[in-house]
């Protein structure tokens, strides 16, 4: 009996010190926060669509790893193709043309435990905030609603994002 309970204290111990090691700002699936929305939205972006992104990726400790903003010009991919990490595909699904969106994307959606040296540790969750520019060559042509409205497509407020 004594055995069996000093095996319980270990293993709960293991997870508890699991659970207190894990990095601060970490997520375990994929959050979106909508940061501005276009008052028209025309053309939204679904699978297939060549879209082009604006973005600024940041470790969970605020370290910049790329930025397309800085470089002036957006990534253009094929959504919902395998072109970029799933939390993109996931993440930008749905969105208007000129609408900005903040991505907290967990490793596995990410680039996994592997990361992608020498500026993405493994298993690190990646924050990203977007500004889609185009879809299929069409840029904006909404009107204005506001910024940070709060809440996003998955019921995360400003404050947990």
């Amino acid at each position: 009996m004594r055995l069996r309970y000093s095996l319980f204290v270990i293993f709960f111990s293991v997870i508890a010190f699991q659970g207190i090691a894990k990095k601060s700002g970490d997520v375990s699936q994929l959050q979106i926060g909508v940061k501005y929305k276009p008052k028209t939205c025309e053309i939204k972006a679904h699978k297939g669509d060549k879209i082009k992104v604006h973005y600024r990726g940041k470790l969970t400790d605020g370290t910049v790893f790329d930025s397309s903003f800085e470089r002036g010009d957006p990534f253009e991919f094929v959504l919902g193709t395998d072109q970029v990490i799933k939390g993109w595909d996931q993440g930008l699904l749905g969105a208007c043309v000129g609408e900005k969106r903040k991505l907290k994307i967990p490793a596995k959606l990410g680039y996994g435990e592997q990361g992608s040296p020498p500026t993405i540790p493994g298993g690190a969750t990646l924050i990203f905030d977007t500004e889609l520019v185009a879809i299929n060559e069409k840029p904006s042509g909404g009107e204005e609603d506001g910024e940070d409205e709060g809440e996003d497509a998955e019921g995360y407020g400003d404050d947990e994002l």
